[in-house]
Parts: C-alpha cells; structure tokens; sequence
C-alpha cells in the first residue's frame, strides 16, 4: 500500500462579502464573527487530527479561519499566494448573480483568471505538499474556487454539477494523495447536484 498523505482542504470561514454574495476575488475581506465561529466549530471537528502542517492562503479571511481551527495545536499556518482565490480583476466587489453571468466570458477576458490558471496554480503546490509529507496529515485553509476547480479536475464533477457557490464555509475535502494520485475519501459541506 501507498504512504498517502492526508490532505483536508477546506474553505474559509463567511465573510461579510460572503454573506451579501459579493464576489471577493483577490479582495482581502476579513471574517465576520460567524466566520469566526464557524471556524471554530471547525477546529472542533479536526481537534483529533495530529497535523504536521497547516498551509494557507495569504488572504486573511483564510489565514484567520486556520489560526482559529488551529488554535489548541500550536502550530504555525504557512501561507501562499498559491491558494488564493480566483483573480476577478474589476468583477470583485460586485454580486455574485453578476458572476453567473460573465461565468461563460471569464475565458475570454484578461482581467480575470482563467480556469485552467486557477489549476495550473494550485496543483503543483498540492503535489509538492503531498509529496513532502507522505504519511502525514496536512490542513490546506483555501477558498471556494480553488476546491470547486480541483474536484472537477479530479472527476468529482462538472461545471454544472458543481455550481459556483456549492463549497459552503468551512466545507472539507479528506483526500489522500502521493503526489500523483488523489483519492476523495470524504467530503463535508460539498452541494454537488444530482
């Protein structure tokens, strides 16, 4: 058998941009105190797992919810630009209905990151961790795009089976990996549609 890493990638807690449906992009949008329980509650749910690292999105809505889940395990949260959310350019800070309408331009427009951009970010770094702590269990504190285009890359599901705005705060992806291979073990939080 393998030596999997176990990898919990998990959303931020809500936003006050969250809860207007306010796109906020590259924004860096504090939590709200229900992002603050909620990453909390979260920290709850994870209190059993021995981390050997913590890795986050610089942004401080994500930075914030690993410092608060992590709270008990004094552990320090490593952040990059890696797992920022994707780039909206001048779309951020408008309603998220506005999104679903320039959803199919997004390709087409440069102020805004691309899909395959937004991937071709994250999956060298998720290899790299998993490749770097085989055996271990690793948090990766991240945003709704970024878990949203990782599992359709991975087969979980499609653009429209996957809508923008089905990663709820603080949803998780268990997924074991060895650099190469990902495997969902468990998801929380995750509205895939039927």
């Amino acid at each position: 058998m393998k030596n999997y890493c176990t990898v919990y990638l998990t959303r931020h807690g809500e936003t006050e941009w969250n809860s207007k449906g306010i796109v906020q992009g590259h924004s860096d949008i504090p939590l709200n105190k229900i992002g603050e329980e909620q990453a909390r509650e979260l920290g709850k749910k994870l209190k059993d797992i021995n981390f050997e690292a913590i890795f986050s999105s610089d942004l401080m809505r994500a930075k914030r919810t690993a410092e608060i889940a992590i709270l008990e395990k004094k552990l320090s949260v490593k952040t990059t630009v890696a797992l920022r959310e994707r780039y909206f350019g001048k779309h951020e800070g408008k309603h998220f209905s506005f999104l679903h309408q320039v959803e199919i331009k997004l390709e087409s427009e440069n102020s805004i990151e691309t899909d395959e951009q937004l991937v071709d970010r994250f999956i060298p770094f998720i290899r790299e961790v998993a490749i770097d702590y085989q055996g271990k269990n690793i948090l990766i504190v991240t945003h709704g795009g970024i878990i949203r285009w990782f599992l359709i890359y991975l087969g979980f599901a499609n653009a429209k089976t996957l809508p923008p705005g089905s990663i709820d705060n603080t949803a998780y992806v268990k997924i074991f990996s060895d650099g190469v291979d990902f495997i969902i073990k468990e998801t929380f939080g995750i509205r895939k549609k039927i």
